[in-house]
């Protein structure tokens, strides 16, 4: 069933999946950090979420009917069309995990079956992911949530809609490079992080290209951009795109993680993680983001990263 009406409030779309899905798990990975105001998950368990899509500003709200088994969708604003219109997308309906294996590995096929639901989605939206990424160069997760957030909160724009409060949307392409250095220092990000973030603002309607190319020149496009690496274009690609092989290579917890739950090693670098990722070629974020499904970790032997205060420097 697929259905989509326009009424007094807001656009709607009824959609029923093929197989299994979970949208929380499926979606949740848009969210960056627990204050995200992008981002909001309310008390009856429906997602929301504001986007800027190239028709505007929308705001989407996602909530399954149980005992239909389909998603039922509402969105606001000029770029409701256009987050309707991309709904399954957004939910993995382009996903194709049939030929992900797990193989003999208990945990892997544990983590697999019991969560038969999770889907890689894409958005479409090139900036929306690359944005968050760049910020999360070289920092503590906790410090590129908080910069993130803020600047939403102090240059972003109200969501379309009924919205849960505080909701906002990131800001445009021609906002972002008019942040004055004051306010990225309130945010604490250094000049390294706000100079990518300007100049890949500023080539916005290029990158957006990535979005509809194939893997690797989608990749190759966005690492043109200096201080764009492989690191952040696999954030983003795994987003925008739905990408599900790209691997983040380069960062500081994930080669331990793989290494820990694929292998027992304590340790790992890029190399190992890559080497023990190589049998799900085609499936290498798939299986990433299984294994952060799970509580296996592996072993800390050194203290967390204490946050650094930009605006001292």
């Amino acid at each position: 069933m697929d259905r989509t009406a326009v009424g007094t409030d807001g656009r709607e779309r009824i959609w029923r999946p093929e197989g299994p899905l979970d949208v929380a798990a499926t979606v949740g990975v848009l969210r960056f950090g627990p204050g995200d105001p992008a981002y909001r998950t309310t008390a009856d368990g429906a997602v929301w979420r504001v986007s800027r899509t190239p028709g505007g500003l929308g705001t989407l709200r996602i909530a399954v009917r149980r005992a239909q088994g389909a998603v039922e969708a509402r969105a606001w604003g000029p770029g409701a069309e256009w987050l309707l219109d991309r709904l399954p997308s957004l939910l993995g309906a382009d996903d194709d995990p049939s030929g992900f294996d797990p193989g003999d590995h208990p945990l892997l096929r544990d983590v697999h079956r019991r969560h038969p639901g999770l889907r890689i989605g894409r958005t479409g939206l090139v900036l929306e992911s690359l944005v968050p990424a760049v910020l999360g160069q070289r920092v503590t997760v906790g410090e590129a949530h908080h910069a993130w957030r803020e600047l939403l909160l102090g240059h972003g724009a109200a969501a379309p809609g009924p919205a849960p409060a505080g909701m906002r949307a990131a800001p445009a392409a021609r906002d972002w490079a008019m942040i004055p250095s004051w306010d990225w220092h309130r945010a604490r990000v250094d000049g390294k992080r706000s100079a990518a973030v300007v100049r890949v603002a500023r080539l916005a309607a290029r990158l957006e290209r990535a979005s509809v190319l194939p893997a690797g020149e989608a990749a190759a496009l966005l690492t043109t951009v200096p201080g764009i690496g492989v690191w952040t274009a696999a954030e983003t690609l795994q987003r925008s795109n739905g990408d599900a092989d790209a691997v983040t290579v380069g960062d500081l917890h994930l080669p331990n993680t793989v290494g820990w739950a694929l292998a027992g090693r304590e340790r790992s670098d890029d190399g190992v993680m890559l080497e023990l990722l190589e049998p799900y070629r085609g499936h290498r974020h798939r299986v990433c983001r299984l294994l952060r499904l799970t509580s296996v970790r592996a072993p800390r032997h050194a203290p967390r990263y204490a946050p650094i205060d930009f605006r001292a420097m």
